[in-house]
């Protein structure tokens, strides 16, 4: 299968229209967790320390401090979730020059929302896709799924190269917000995650273009590390897990991981030049910087999307990609790697050469 690599043709990403500051979001967990922490101004600094300025949500702020179903949150979450896909969608074909009708199947990721049919059926009509379009609906990767996706699309494309595909990802993270949650992983949730979308089209080498070259990808789910991050699906929705052990992780099992994976692809870690490593927040990319043998900040395009848009879950390592192709920084045949965690708990590598 990997004869025929295929090639990143485009990406797009979008986010919802309502800005939240990390000052207001400071205020909200001020005003939500100070009747059951008296001490709550000495947590609040975590919303400094994350590195975040700003997110966006499909709700606005007054919303976090109201009681909601789930049924309220998911119908938003679908809602949003289709507008969303559709504009990061639609500006990935256009950039790649791809007509909707071309494409053969939309991997679609998501684990923030719930929807049967899965919201990928309706991107079909909506896109002008083929009735008779493949869809493969993929649901709780959590924040690895913009790796592991994208990975499972490639091999798509090895074996049907002939025909384009499209990749979305979606997760509006805070419709999970829980407003009875005084867990410490709740607070956490609150000052880091954020909504957003990003498309890919992938293409065989028959469609040319200057993209990145998949070269092939590792997964890795660790044995007794269910509780690390999850959903506890309680009667207002999902309730998050959350461990403050993912740094630790990162710096004891990430060197023997990344090793293995690049074996796997036959690639030496020497060989890399670019690291597209999803931001699960600021403490887990300094774990990720030391495993790299980077200086302090040397993750600086991931560090850029977690200041300006916050931890989107799967579609951030996928605002990151899209930086790096626009920022000139990648040479032809330079080599590089997309890297992301999530619940499992897992790892996930994909390999490329620009």
């Amino acid at each position: 299968m990997r004869d025929v690599n295929p090639r990143v043709l485009s990406v797009a990403t979008s986010v919802p229209r309502h800005r939240i500051s990390q000052e207001t979001a400071k205020d909200l967990a001020r005003a939500m967790f100070s009747e059951v922490y008296r001490d709550i101004e000495r947590l609040l600094p975590v919303f400094d320390h994350v590195e975040i300025e700003g997110r966006n949500f499909c709700v606005p702020p007054e919303w976090f401090y109201e009681d909601h179903t789930f049924p309220e949150k998911n119908a938003l979450y679908v809602e949003n979730a289709l507008d969303l896909s559709e504009k990061a969608a639609r500006r990935a074909l256009d950039r790649a020059g791809v007509e909707p009708a071309e494409v053969g199947a939309v991997f679609f990721v998501s684990t923030t929302g719930l929807s049967t049919p899965s919201i990928d059926s309706q991107l079909l009509p909506r896109l002008g896709l083929s009735e008779e379009t493949r869809r493969v609906p993929i649901w709780g990767l959590g924040c690895a799924a913009g790796a592991s996706g994208l990975s499972v699309a490639a091999d798509h494309v090895r074996l049907y190269p002939e025909k384009p595909i499209l990749f979305v990802a979606v997760e509006l993270c805070g419709l999970t917000f829980q407003k009875g949650d005084r867990s410490k992983a709740g607070l956490i949730s609150t000052a880091l995650f954020a909504d957003g979308a990003a498309a890919l089209v992938l293409g065989g080498p028959e469609r040319g273009g200057s993209g990145p070259e998949l070269l092939g990808s590792h997964s890795t789910t660790w044995t007794g590390t269910e509780d690390i991050m999850g959903w506890e699906l309680v009667e207002s929705g999902f309730k998050v897990r959350l461990s403050r052990s993912v740094p630790d992780l990162v710096r004891n099992r990430m060197p023997e991981n990344l090793e293995k994976a690049l074996g796997s692809v036959g690639l030496a870690f020497e060989e890399l030049e670019h690291f597209v490593t999803h931001p699960g927040g600021a403490k887990v990319l300094d774990a990720f910087e030391e495993v790299f043998g980077l200086e302090p900040g040397g993750l600086a395009l991931s560090r850029e999307v977690l200041r300006y848009h916050g931890n989107m879950s799967s579609v951030t390592v996928l605002f990151i990609l899209e930086r790096l192709l626009e920022s000139g920084d990648a040479s032809p045949g330079d080599l590089g790697v997309l890297s992301a965690m999530g619940p499992g708990f897992s790892a996930e590598h994909v390999f490329f050469r620009c």
